[in-house]
Protein backbone atom coordinates (compact mmCIF):
# COMPACT_ATOMS: atom_id res chain seq x y z
CA UNK A 1 0.00 0.00 0.00
CA UNK A 2 1.09 3.58 -0.64
CA UNK A 3 2.01 5.98 2.10
CA UNK A 4 -0.47 8.60 3.18
CA UNK A 5 0.72 12.14 2.55
CA UNK A 6 0.10 14.35 5.59
CA UNK A 7 -1.85 17.56 5.15
CA UNK A 8 0.28 20.59 4.48
CA UNK A 9 -0.81 22.08 7.81
CA UNK A 10 0.72 19.12 9.63
CA UNK A 11 3.76 19.12 7.36
CA UNK A 12 4.36 22.82 8.07
CA UNK A 13 4.21 22.16 11.82
CA UNK A 14 6.78 19.38 11.33
CA UNK A 15 8.96 21.74 9.30
CA UNK A 16 8.76 24.36 12.03
CA UNK A 17 9.90 21.74 14.55
CA UNK A 18 12.90 20.98 12.37
CA UNK A 19 14.00 24.62 12.70
CA UNK A 20 14.01 24.45 16.53
CA UNK A 21 17.80 24.28 16.82
CA UNK A 22 18.14 27.35 14.63
CA UNK A 23 15.50 29.14 16.73
CA UNK A 24 17.30 28.22 19.97
CA UNK A 25 20.44 30.00 18.76
CA UNK A 26 18.59 33.29 18.26
CA UNK A 27 18.30 36.01 20.89
CA UNK A 28 15.03 35.93 22.81
CA UNK A 29 13.68 38.97 20.97
CA UNK A 30 14.62 37.39 17.64
CA UNK A 31 12.82 34.18 18.58
CA UNK A 32 9.55 36.10 18.77
CA UNK A 33 10.23 37.61 15.35
CA UNK A 34 11.08 34.16 13.98
CA UNK A 35 7.86 32.71 15.40
CA UNK A 36 5.84 35.55 13.89
CA UNK A 37 7.56 35.08 10.53
CA UNK A 38 6.85 31.35 10.50
CA UNK A 39 3.23 31.98 11.52
CA UNK A 40 2.75 34.00 8.33
CA UNK A 41 3.07 30.83 6.29
CA UNK A 42 0.01 29.38 8.02
CA UNK A 43 -2.09 32.11 6.39
CA UNK A 44 -1.37 30.48 3.05
CA UNK A 45 -1.70 26.78 3.93
CA UNK A 46 -4.36 26.26 1.26
CA UNK A 47 -2.14 27.66 -1.47
CA UNK A 48 0.86 25.73 -0.13
CA UNK A 49 -1.01 22.45 -0.22
CA UNK A 50 -1.76 23.06 -3.90
CA UNK A 51 1.82 23.86 -4.82
CA UNK A 52 2.84 20.17 -5.13
CA UNK A 53 6.44 20.78 -4.04
CA UNK A 54 8.44 17.88 -2.65
CA UNK A 55 10.51 20.10 -0.40
CA UNK A 56 8.00 21.47 2.07
CA UNK A 57 10.06 24.51 3.11
CA UNK A 58 9.79 25.97 -0.41
CA UNK A 59 6.07 26.86 -0.22
CA UNK A 60 6.59 28.09 3.34
CA UNK A 61 9.34 30.44 2.15
CA UNK A 62 7.17 31.53 -0.79
CA UNK A 63 4.29 32.28 1.58
CA UNK A 64 6.52 34.46 3.73
CA UNK A 65 8.02 36.21 0.70
CA UNK A 66 4.58 36.74 -0.84
CA UNK A 67 3.18 38.20 2.37
CA UNK A 68 6.12 40.58 2.73
CA UNK A 69 5.80 41.57 -0.92
CA UNK A 70 2.14 42.45 -0.33
CA UNK A 71 3.08 44.52 2.71
CA UNK A 72 5.85 46.36 0.83
CA UNK A 73 3.50 47.03 -2.09
CA UNK A 74 0.89 48.44 0.27
CA UNK A 75 3.49 50.71 1.89
CA UNK A 76 4.70 51.89 -1.53
CA UNK A 77 1.13 52.78 -2.53
CA UNK A 78 0.61 54.71 0.70
CA UNK A 79 3.92 56.52 0.21
CA UNK A 80 2.96 57.43 -3.36
CA UNK A 81 -0.39 58.82 -2.17
CA UNK A 82 1.35 60.91 0.47
CA UNK A 83 3.81 62.19 -2.12
CA UNK A 84 0.95 63.18 -4.42
CA UNK A 85 -0.79 65.01 -1.55
CA UNK A 86 2.40 66.93 -0.81
CA UNK A 87 2.79 67.85 -4.48
CA UNK A 88 -0.79 69.10 -4.59
CA UNK A 89 -0.21 71.24 -1.49
CA UNK A 90 2.90 72.71 -3.11
CA UNK A 91 0.95 73.49 -6.30
CA UNK A 92 -1.79 75.22 -4.30
CA UNK A 93 0.77 77.40 -2.54
CA UNK A 94 2.18 78.56 -5.88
Amino acid sequence: MGRTIPSFRLASVDEEQEWKQFRKQLDKSDRKVFDNMFAISHLYNSACSSSSRYIRIQPIFMSIIFHHYKEISKLCEELQKEKEKEEQKEEQKS
